[in-house]
């Protein structure tokens, strides 16, 4: 297990920086690999009183956790004990942990808003006409593609097999995916799935709370402080902890292929089968920008999401999303929407976030200008969260006769097929009684 965790030694991270190649500043950022001992929360903003109105609101409308009163008390405490008193470092602790509930600013367009705003939709809706729109599970039950049921012997509740041809549309999206990624000249990734909690809080994670999403380790028998990564984007922060970058370097452009673990679970009936599991693999677009560049990434991401989604057909609505749904890290938030017409119902298939400093605060993601040093921004986007988009695909282009459409731009990577049919390779699941 230590050697995985190698990719946050010094070692490695300079075996990294060579690889990524002139992105990073190159004796001077490697001198920056300790670990990070406390954030770098801004005290100037989040201390002062004359803000404590406008924090408390923006807890009140994102539906956070935290209490701007008594942060501002215990850093009464803090300014007032000397650094040489013995409870120094137990109060800047105390500080800081109450610091890093309360959540990142909200944009001043979304500000006020109490519903998601629609910016725009693309493609029509596919009209059925006669035909009646089946379900992702009637079709692939129909189709023998996917297993779901029975599987506690092997991987448990909310997990699955993909079978036969949908198993190939998966590996088709992830290829399709990052094509257009490097041809975007965004730099490919390979990361690990299981990370330490400082890096997970950092990027505004819970952990080891009754509400966590994430999955963590047997201290026991994996050593402690181990948790199972919930999306790229955490370990593609990590990989960036600690770096010091050059102005002219940036914006940095990062993705990542990994397997996505959420802990979390749903008996909301929009939310059935495949929708939201344990695990499932997602392509993740990372960005490292200066502040004046921070909010024209997040339109450019969501126009890359836009470019990759269209040609695939899908009736999709882009969303701004209110304050409430933002999340901790998040200062604007766009989500992306598509229509499932078996469900008769829109499912979030991706969203683009910037998180501006809130990250890079508690990671020491930093950047040069004009000789001064300040905080990068980091921004985030899902290319591809495969289990939604085969839902989406599924519904949208089934045919009546019993086989599915494939999408043109998906069907070189699947030999030059145009139609998923009937899996006749991997026997259909039947249960047997054993007599005893």
């Amino acid at each position: 297990m230590g050697s995985l965790m190698n990719l946050f030694s010094k070692c490695n991270k300079m075996i990294l920086f060579h690889k990524l190649g002139q992105h990073f500043v190159t004796k001077s950022a490697l001198r920056l690999c300790s670990n990070v001992v406390v954030p770098d929360i801004d005290l100037n903003y989040y201390c002062n009183t004359e803000n404590s109105v406008e924090i408390d609101n923006n807890i009140k409308i994102r539906k956070g956790v935290g209490d701007v009163n008594r942060v501002m008390n215990m850093y009464e405490i803090f300014k007032s004990t000397p650094a040489a008193d013995a409870s120094y470092q137990t109060i800047r602790d105390s500080l800081y942990k109450e610091l890093s509930y309360l959540p990142n600013k909200t944009h001043p367009s979304v500000i006020k808003s109490i519903d998601p705003q629609v910016v725009r939709e693309i493609n029509q809706k596919r009209d059925f006409q006669a035909h009646i729109p089946l379900e992702f599970s009637e079709i692939t039950r129909r189709l023998n593609l996917l297993r779901t049921d029975k599987l506690g012997h092997t991987c448990g509740h909310k997990s699955y097999y993909f079978l036969g041809e949908l198993a190939e549309l998966e590996e088709a999206l992830i290829k399709y995916t990052i094509n257009k990624l490097l041809q975007e000249k965004f730099q490919l990734v390979s990361v690990p799935d299981i990370l330490p909690s400082q890096v997970l809080e950092s990027c505004g994670m819970t952990v080891n709370s009754d509400r966590t999403q994430i999955y963590s380790l047997d201290p026991v028998h994996h050593g402690p402080d181990l948790y199972l990564s919930g999306t790229a984007e955490m370990s593609l922060a990590g990989l960036l902890m600690n770096t010091l970058h050059k102005e002219q370097d940036l914006p940095m452009k990062l993705a990542a292929v990994s397997r996505c673990f959420r802990a979390e679970t749903s008996n909301v009936i929009e939310e059935r089968g495949i929708y939201r599991v344990h695990q499932f693999t997602k392509v993740e677009m990372f960005a490292v920008t200066t502040p004046s560049q921070s909010e024209d990434m997040l339109e450019y991401l969501r126009v890359m999401q836009e470019e990759l989604f269209t040609p695939l057909g899908l009736h999709m609505k882009i969303l701004d999303m209110p304050p409430h749904e933002l999340g901790a890290p998040a200062y604007r938030k766009y989500d992306i929407e598509a229509w499932m017409p078996g469900r008769k119902n829109y499912g979030e298939i991706s969203s683009c976030s910037n998180c501006t400093d809130y990250q890079s605060r508690r990671l020491h993601i930093k950047y040069t200008h004009d000789g001064e040093t300040s905080y990068a921004h980091t921004l985030n986007g899902t290319a591809c969260a495969v289990p939604r988009m085969l839902i989406a695909l599924l519904e949208t282009h089934q045919d009546p006769k019993g086989k599915i459409y494939i999408p043109e731009v998906l069907q070189p990577y699947m030999n030059g097929k145009k139609y998923i049919t009937k899996n006749n390779l991997v026997p259909e699941l039947k249960l047997m009684k054993i007599k005893r």
